[in-house]
């Protein structure tokens, strides 16, 4: 599975943008997806995390009702649309995938990332 990320950018506080993940390779075993940051110096966050159907969301609490994750599996894309920017959310975003494998009764988890995508949110 190979995950490329676009979208991000440079923004203005009080801003939009929206990340896009392309999902590409054994698509059809993807289970969860999310969307993590990291700001230079900190560590890597979760943002959003999403069901393999989309029916499901859970947001960090510092961006619950301003950014939203959806995903079209019939394109094998994830969305993460950001509104109401803080400079204080700049950062490298990065996609992540789960991929669950089962072998001989063994099951096995993958673990994917996207290279990131710097969003970044001037005052």
């Amino acid at each position: 599975v190979q995950l490329v990320e676009s979208g991000g950018g440079l923004v203005q506080a009080g801003g939009s943008l929206r990340l896009s993940c392309a999902a590409s390779g054994s698509t059809f075993s993807i289970n969860a997806m999310g969307w993590y940051r990291q700001a230079p110096g900190k560590q890597r966050e979760l943002v959003a995390a999403i069901t393999s159907g989309g029916s499901s969301t859970n947001y960090a609490d510092s961006v619950k009702g301003r950014f939203t994750s959806s995903r079209d599996n019939a394109n094998n894309t994830m969305y993460l649309q950001m509104n109401s920017l803080k400079p204080e959310e700049t950062a490298v975003y990065y996609c992540k995938a789960d991929r669950w494998t089962v072998s001989f009764g063994r099951l096995t988890k993958y673990i994917y990332w996207g290279q990131g995508a710097q969003v970044t949110v001037s005052s």
